[in-house]
């Protein structure tokens, strides 16, 4: 892998079920199991879904105009079935935007089906990986 697209973050316990998730960039946030209030993995997943094609459709409808209410809601169903173990399935990514009255507010609503479309089919790593589906392999460090 090359330096400009690897990725990474670092997970460390802080206690029992509750964790703190690093970037190379210094930023950190709280992850649980669900008993406070951390983000949990499974939100934590719907957040990057949702967040990635919030991030595309923001650049490109506010170059037209600033949107007066932007708000995404992700959801989904977990489950835990016999073939398939524990899942999410039924993803929805639904998008409140409003832009202003005038000739700029229609081009940025001209462009949000688009935008919403190209993020889907193209931009969105996130969620492209999720319906693609990508191998994860899991493996043990050596100990130091």
């Amino acid at each position: 892998m090359s330096e400009d697209t690897f990725r990474s973050v670092t997970i460390e316990r802080t206690s029992v079920g509750r964790y703190v998730v690093r970037n190379a960039r210094g930023g950190s946030i709280s992850m649980g199991s669900g008993g406070d209030d951390s983000f949990t993995p499974v939100e934590l997943l719907l957040a990057a879904i949702g967040g990635c094609t919030a991030i595309d459709v923001d650049h490109i409808t506010s170059r037209r105009a600033e949107p007066t209410r932007f708000s995404v809601e992700v959801s989904g169903d977990k489950i835990r079935d016999e073939s398939g173990g524990n899942r999410m399935r039924d993803l929805r990514v639904e998008f409140a935007v409003t832009f202003p009255a005038g000739p700029d507010g229609d081009r940025a609503r001209e462009a949000l089906p688009r935008s919403l479309q190209q993020s889907h089919d193209r931009l969105c790593t996130v969620s492209r990986t999720v319906e693609l589906g990508t191998p994860v392999t899991i493996v043990e460090a050596a100990e130091d």
